[in-house]
């Protein structure tokens, strides 16, 4: 199973003023760094933990139905299932009606019943779902220990500009790693 973005999020889940105010600056000299250091950290954040925080597109990308009639969504949490198609041997697309899939939003979960759906019959590839995920439009639906976080991890880098752009990498605090580490999803 492959993940793809379609659309990244529209907004951060931390505004620059939010930064700024959390750095002690006044200025503008920085903001273009800043931001950058904004979208470095909800980047980590998300590939550490397998969670889109602010709404996103993203389609799943896979080769056969799975046999237990389950397909756990990630990047998670589903917000819900947009599209759904299957391809045949050459390369026609049969679209399949969203109302196929039961989405469990609170597992990031889509249930199906496997034989009720068209099989695709393409070698690699052969169904594709677009997906909508994360945990809301506006940054204050992300949980406030993630986006602490990423302020965190924004200060660090901010404070340490000369390792984050020399060949040294500066190791992530521990603290912005415990504030995270609870929301990750793991592989079962």
């Amino acid at each position: 199973m492959a993940s793809i973005l379609l659309t990244p999020p529209a907004a951060e889940p931390l505004s620059l003023a939010e930064a700024k105010a959390f750095l002690r600056l006044e200025t503008a000299d920085d903001d273009p760094l800043i931001a950058a250091f904004i979208s470095a950290a909800r980047l980590h954040v998300e590939t550490q933990t397998g969670l889109a925080l602010v709404t996103q597109s993203w389609r799943i990308v896979l080769d056969c139905w799975p046999a237990n009639g389950r397909i756990a969504v990630r990047p998670a949490p589903l917000q819900m299932l947009t599209a759904a198609r299957v391809f045949d041997f050459d390369g026609e697309i049969r679209t399949i009606d969203a109302q196929a899939f039961v989405p469990d939003l609170s597992t990031s979960t889509l249930s199906f019943i496997p034989w009720a759906l068209p099989m695709p019959t393409r070698i690699s590839a052969g169904i594709e779902l677009d997906i909508a995920v994360g945990f809301g439009d506006v940054a204050s639906n992300v949980p406030e220990p993630i986006r602490q976080a990423i302020r965190i991890l924004v200060a660090h880098w901010h404070e340490n500009r000369a390792i984050v752009a020399g060949a040294e990498v500066a190791p992530v605090p521990a603290n912005a790693a415990a504030l995270i580490a609870p929301y990750r999803m793991l592989p079962l």
